[in-house]
């Protein structure tokens, strides 16, 4: 029998649970006003590594291995570790993978990449495929910028509704029994292309994507607004989540009351952040270390987006083209 609900959402009669998460940061991150939420803040950004590549690889080591140790569990109860990252080859996520031993799913949905990580262990989870699940996903702000954009050292300015790439990583163990948060539903959005070439300008580009599967989540499981306690998107920003509220008003679904975007939260106002956080760890980090914690939140929806372009495309002129995933999360 298909558990596919309407258009593109899938139901977890099973309920994979969130057995076990851990979430590091780095400074800027720490020094905002949820720092005190991550279970680590590092003192700087290249953690004693030789590049900032590598230290991005520490921090996804030390995040997976720390929601490992919260629950006493060791590398060898886990049966598959589903990881993603911004790097070229997610290279972070397989480096990591290199030294936990795991067997391993790489995947890459760019800043979308958490919630499409906690729905492929879900969807394993929930047809007995596997036990245990490990995913994780991770960004640096240093070694994404160089690699999009530019090096931070070239000391270019950046446009009000530009984002700032988080620096940590978030991990989460789903389970097939145990105590904690319940994922239910998951609901594998679409890419969409509406033009934008912008590279600084992803809330944009990616909050058509977000409003598409937040109507498909609520159109096909035959809900609406207010019978959750909480609507959290991943990374569109200050400028990308006032869109994303435009668009969905117009399909007569009014948003406000329950709505937050992790990169508009993460970080203060005076950070120089401009229009607030963005990459994979954003909404990882925020899900994972504060929101999912947070006892008056029971149903949860998580939406993350991700612009799926690329140096390649963006020096070629293409538009930038993007996702959203979805989940909705039980507690």
């Amino acid at each position: 029998m298909t558990k596919k609900i309407g258009k593109s959402t899938y139901s977890f009669p099973s309920k994979p649970v969130i057995i076990s998460s851990a979430t590091v940061a780095g400074p800027k991150e720490g020094q905002g006003p949820y720092g005190k939420e991550f279970d680590k803040v590092f003192s700087d950004t290249i953690l004693g590594q030789k590049s900032f590549e590598k230290a991005e690889g520490k921090m996804m080591e030390e995040g997976t291995k720390l929601a490992l140790k919260k629950i006493n569990l060791t590398e060898r109860d886990i049966d598959v570790f589903i990881a993603g990252d911004l790097l070229n080859q997610t290279i972070t996520s397989n480096f990591t993978a290199s030294t936990l031993g795991i067997p391993f799913l790489g995947l890459y949905g760019a800043c979308s990449t958490f919630v499409e990580s906690l729905m492929v262990a879900s969807f394993l989870v929930d047809g007995g495929f596997v036990q245990k699940a490990l995913i994780a996903t991770s960004s640096h702000n240093l070694a994404a910028e160089r690699q999009y954009r530019f090096p931070t050292e070239y000391g270019g300015q950046r446009p009000p509704y530009a984002q700032h790439t988080v620096t940590g990583s978030g991990s989460a163990i789903v389970a097939d029994k145990g105590q904690g948060p319940k994922v239910l539903f998951g609901s594998i959005g679409r890419v969409m292309d509406l033009g934008i070439k912008d590279p600084w300008n992803m809330g944009a580009a990616m909050a058509p994507a977000a409003a598409d599967t937040i109507a498909n989540i609520f159109f096909d499981t035959n809900t609406k607004p207010n019978d959750y306690d909480l609507l959290l998107t991943g990374d569109l920003g200050k400028f990308g989540s006032s869109i994303l509220v435009d668009l969905l008003k117009e399909r007569g679904l009014d948003i406000s009351k329950i709505y937050f975007d992790c990169g508009g939260e993460i970080y203060d106002k005076n950070q120089d952040t401009h229009s607030g956080g963005s990459g994979c760890a954003c909404c990882a980090i925020m899900s994972l270390g504060y929101y999912l914690k947070q006892p008056q939140y029971k149903k949860i929806i998580i939406v993350a987006t991700g612009a799926l372009h690329s140096p390649t495309t963006y020096q070629q002129g293409e538009n930038i083209p993007a996702i959203a995933h979805g989940v909705i999360i039980e507690k």
